[in-house]
């Protein structure tokens, strides 16, 4: 026999289960969208019409106007823009300068990060302080001491392919880590802090060291951040022009943002040819990011959630 439930006494209140709290009404999250939507747009516009110009003819687009419709579309202005710019060397020159750059900020902010918040070493929050304060500096205000340092700072020619810091690579990637290592301070020391001081404590106690858990067992745990990082530093070192346009003087050692400048002419300049040869410089930043967008996405959106 099954129980039958006892009804409720005379002058009791019943209560009936409510459902949970609803995500939101429909005609609100279709304005939501709507409203996502139109700012993508609006951020992609200029990119779409750079990449709309780059395949029409220049003398259409002066007859036409930039927003008419097309009567022919061609590659011909790409090819033009790699070959006129020599942009494969400027293109190897930004790699040369990217590449290790972003790889020496990240270990030396890596370093800095785990002592301070890991080893709790005495004036971390003195050294965090100064890291963080040092990117409230605008970089245009210190151009010309750089300059001038940089010119008196002896190097073997071997070693820098210039006998000073100036107009040479190593120059450029000095300044790049300079700017770029407080930011990855700040960003990793707030990130190890998160991590549970637990797995630190078992490893000192199954007699791990500090080079240990600092390179096999903290640095794998922030690879979400540390990709984020890698994705942040190598778009804002390839696409720095002030840098590269100050302390370079060879124009065989410039970096490819600066290789735009062969595109344009002393008297005319193709504006389509100059769309064209800005779409090629974009992609690999493009590239690096699509390479590592699960990780980015992950580096950001770690600890958004509860539970």
């Amino acid at each position: 026999m099954t129980a039958v439930a006892a009804p409720p006494a005379p002058g009791t209140r019943t209560t009936t289960p409510t459902a949970g709290p609803r995500r939101g009404t429909r005609p609100a999250r279709l304005l939501l969208h709507a409203v996502l939507c139109l700012v993508a747009l609006g951020w992609l516009a200029p990119v779409l019409l750079a990449v709309y110009a780059s395949l029409r003819p220049y003398q259409e687009t002066a007859r036409d106007g930039y927003f008419s419709l097309p009567r022919r579309l061609s590659l011909d202005y790409y090819r033009q823009a790699f070959t006129q710019s020599d942009m494969a060397r400027h293109f190897a020159n930004s790699l040369l300068i990217a590449v290790p750059g972003v790889a020496v900020t990240l270990l030396l902010a890596s370093f800095t990060a785990f002592a301070v918040a890991r080893l709790r070493i005495w004036g971390g929050v003195v050294l965090l302080t100064l890291f963080t304060a040092g990117n409230l500096l605008p970089p245009q205000a210190l151009v010309t001491p750089l300059y001038v340092l940089l010119n008196h700072i002896p190097l073997p020619y071997a070693l820098a392919g210039s006998p000073v810091l100036y107009d040479s690579y190593l120059g450029v990637i000095a300044v790049q880590v300079a700017f770029q290592l407080g930011f990855c301070v700040f960003v990793l020391t707030g990130f190890m802090r998160a991590l549970p001081e637990e797995i630190c404590e078992a490893a000192i106690v199954d007699g791990a060291g500090v080079w240990t858990r600092y390179w096999r067992i903290t640095l794998p745990l922030c690879r979400p951040a540390l990709a984020a990082l890698a994705t942040l530093e190598f778009t804002w070192m390839y696409n720095d022009f002030l840098w590269a346009l100050v302390l370079v003087d060879d124009p065989d050692k410039l970096p490819v943002t600066s290789a735009l400048n062969n595109l344009r002419g002393q008297f005319f300049t193709d504006d389509n040819l100059l769309a064209a040869g800005s779409v090629l410089v974009a992609l690999p930043a493009v590239l690096v990011f699509l390479l590592l967008q699960r990780h980015f996405v992950a580096g950001l959106t770690l600890g958004a959630g509860k539970g």
